[in-house]
């Protein structure tokens, strides 16, 4: 199994917030707090090579706190050291503001 690094993860959001006008230009459609963190969501399952029974299925349109908690729950197992993902998914979110 894959993990990630504090740093790492830092970084995959860090690199969001810089290109989020762009993110959100090509994938209009959503509010823009679930296009980031689909965008993250996304970026986790191709870091960690996730195999397809591995990713989260969604039943009816996800929201913002379903994709949170796909982000939390991929990462529950993930990580290689503990660290908390909540500054980070708020960093990603509060750049709306």
């Amino acid at each position: 199994m894959s993990a990630i690094a504090e740093r790492e993860f830092a970084h995959i959001v860090d690199g969001i917030v810089e290109d989020r006008e762009k993110i959100i230009r090509h994938n209009p459609i959503g509010t823009v707090e679930e296009i980031l963190l689909w965008m993250l969501l996304s970026c986790l399952v191709s870091y960690l090579s996730l195999e397809e029974v591995e990713t989260p299925c969604f039943t009816g349109r996800p929201d913002a706190e379903t994709y949170s908690k796909a982000i939390s729950f991929i990462l529950a197992e993930r990580r290689l050291e503990p660290f908390d993902i909540e500054p980070y998914l708020l960093k990603l979110t509060k750049s709306l503001k």
